[in-house]
């Protein structure tokens, strides 16, 4: 400002500048219209995704697509459902049967060539569990027509698997009330 007229030197008027910077109650609900949106959408994100995602895996193996795009049947991996009692994590020759030659470069899939070369297991993180003193047989149940995704969900949709019920006796009961099965206590309490 020139002190002889007055005047802004940079307005060239006797106006005050504009200043630069918006009053601090306009930066609080540009804030929480952000976090409005964000928590919006945080919301509608869960429902088109509504299983989850189970724990973080040691190789972040999908379900969805081995089981679901590419349609490998569970069988193909947890082999040993059809004949013992429990479903079991397959060995890494089982990976390895399809990628010798598929998709070899991926990070992922050459420390599982690696670890099978040491013969060393991958460790998975358990998503399911049952107590030590319940029978539990896979085998069973799939020969009396039991799918799979009754008890573990829709996995063909899961890239991490998620434990789909909690396994708890009211579900297990429940289930064989449902289907007429017997819920003798020592049928699941050896």
């Amino acid at each position: 400002m020139t002190p002889s007229t007055g005047k802004d030197l940079k307005t060239g008027n006797g106006e005050q500048p504009q200043r630069a910077w918006r009053p601090l109650w306009a930066n609080v609900v540009a804030a929480g219209v952000i976090l409005c949106a964000a928590a919006a959408a945080l919301i509608y994100l869960d429902r088109l995704y509504p299983v989850g995602l189970g724990p973080r895996q040691p190789i972040p193996f999908s379900h969805r697509v081995h089981a679901g795009i590419k349609h490998i049947s569970c069988f193909m991996c947890h082999d040993s459902v059809t004949r013992s009692s429990r479903a079991g994590i397959p060995p890494l020759q089982t990976c390895l049967l399809c990628h010798a030659r598929i998709i070899r470069t991926y990070p992922y899939i050459a420390r599982l060539r690696e670890q099978a070369a040491r013969n060393q297991p991958v460790v998975w993180q358990r998503v399911n569990w049952l107590p030590e003193f319940v029978y539990f047989d896979h085998s069973m149940h799939l020969r009396r027509g039991v799918d799979c995704s009754h008890c573990h969900g829709d996995v063909r949709q899961m890239d991490r698997v998620a434990g789909a019920v909690k396994f708890e006796m009211g579900f297990c009961i429940q289930c064989h009330r449902d289907n007429r099965v017997t819920h003798d206590c020592f049928v699941c309490h050896r």
